[in-house]
This record gives C-alpha cells, sequence and structure tokens, in this order.
C-alpha cells in the first residue's frame, strides 16, 4: 500500500502541473498588411469545417474566438474585411521514467550490524512510471476578403486536459485562444 502511494504522489504532482501548464504562443503576419483598416469579421466555414475535432470542441473555440475578437473592437458581418479559421493538430508524447533510486522508504532492510529495520535506506528499484500527454497545436487564421490571401496567422500548443470535466476543457480552450489573439495586431516596428 505504501508503494501506491509513493508512486501516486508525483504522477498526481505531474498531473497538476500539467494542467496549469502555459501555452507556448508564436505569431507570424504580412508586413505589407495595414491591421488597423480591418473592423469586421466572419468565420471561414470551409476551413472550420476541415479541423480534425469534435464538433463541441469546434464550437467551443469559436465562442473563445468571439469573445476575444469582441474585446479587440470587431464586430461580427456578413459581409466582413477579414475571415477566421482554425486548424488544430495534436499529438501524443510518450514519458517512461525508469524506478532507480536512492532514498529513504519502506521495504526489506538492516540498520545497525545486527539490528533489523523495516525501513530502508539506500538504492532501490521502484520500476519503471510511464506516463502519456497529448500536445495540442490550434491555429487561428485571419484571411483578408479583398485579397483573399492569409495576412496574420496565431499558433498556440500546450498540453490538452484529458479530463472528462467540460468546466476545466472549455477554461483550457479559452486559455489557449486568449493567448493567442493576445499576439494580434502585430507590433509593426518601422524598417530603418
Amino acid at each position: 500500500m505504501k508503494k501506491i502511494k509513493i508512486v501516486a504522489i508525483p504522477v498526481l504532482f505531474i498531473l497538476f502541473l500539467s494542467s496549469c501548464a502555459s501555452v507556448s504562443v508564436l505569431s507570424d503576419y504580412d508586413r505589407q498588411t495595414d491591421f488597423k483598416e480591418y473592423k469586421s469579421y466572419a468565420f471561414y466555414k470551409t476551413g472550420i469545417d476541415r479541423a480534425q475535432i469534435s464538433d463541441l470542441d469546434k464550437k467551443r473555440i469559436l465562442r473563445a474566438i468571439e469573445t476575444e475578437m469582441d474585446s479587440l473592437g470587431f464586430v461580427k458581418s456578413d459581409k466582413p474585411d477579414i475571415l477566421v479559421s482554425i486548424f488544430t493538430n495534436e499529438r501524443v508524447e510518450v514519458d517512461v521514467y525508469n524506478g532507480w533510486g536512492y532514498g529513504y522508504g519502506w521495504g526489506w532492510g538492516w540498520g545497525w550490524p545486527g539490528y533489523y529495520n523495516p525501513y530502508f535506506w539506500g538504492p532501490g528499484y521502484y520500476g519503471n512510471n510511464v506516463s502519456t500527454r497529448t500536445e495540442g497545436s490550434l491555429y487561428i487564421d485571419l484571411i483578408d476578403t479583398a485579397k483573399k490571401e492569409l495576412v496574420w496567422q496565431g499558433r498556440g500548443v500546450g498540453t490538452l486536459n484529458t479530463t472528462k470535466n467540460i468546466e476545466k476543457k472549455e477554461k483550457r480552450i479559452r486559455q489557449f485562444v486568449s493567448q493567442i489573439l493576445q499576439q494580434y495586431p502585430p507590433e509593426v516596428i518601422a524598417a530603418n
């Protein structure tokens, strides 16, 4: 029973850290674009339909994008200045930890010469620990409707929660979208 507790504590700690993990964000843009021109947006249905995630997760992502676009001053329109599209990608990471270690724990051992001690200090083998985590990428593309070309792209990469708790899932999606769209509009640096 003690061995289970010893293994369970690090596993729970790792799960806690992964749920709090940040999102790594990158963005790219067309330097010739004046982003101040864009005031309205709509979703690019063709691009969104291609995203290989559940329809429920698509709705969650689109709601989060609407919230962020509203906070940026955009208005949803039938005749938009830009179209918003999304693309998703995920991969499973497998981590294997060897159970060799040095420390104090429950086991069979001897202390002072001739004295039996049920606690053990020294090297030991605790077995292998295998864990998996899913790392996901969310791309948000902004397409100029007049030019019909991509003018801005944001990408967020981070660990996805594989939780059944819908509130935590929605919070993680909002975190991804918010951190990606914090990169918009790009701070264009004037060339010397």
